[in-house]
């Protein structure tokens, strides 16, 4: 039984036993979760413009574009952060 438990815990946990696998699977989630922040940013950043687009009746979606370019900006900003910090 204790084996079952172990292997369980690996397959649950695989950068528990090697040092480097731990780093890297540490370095590829926090990446890959920078990632996902961005696209959801600007996901919702693109649904308020374009809300906000309908509600003014624009013909050109000037809120979409500007909301959707300064959340990408300042994803930018924190990602330059966030990798001078390391």
């Amino acid at each position: 039984m204790a084996d079952h438990f172990a292997i369980l815990l690996r397959l649950l946990n695989p950068g528990v036993c090697v040092k480097g696998k731990k780093e890297q699977s540490n370095s590829f989630l926090k990446y890959s979760s920078l990632g996902l922040q961005l696209l959801i940013s600007i996901g919702f950043a693109a649904w308020i413009g374009l809300k906000l687009d309908l509600f003014f009746e624009l013909k050109f979606p000037v809120f979409l574009l500007l909301m959707v370019f300064v959340v990408f900006a300042g994803s930018m900003y924190l990602l330059y952060r966030s990798l001078n910090k390391e």
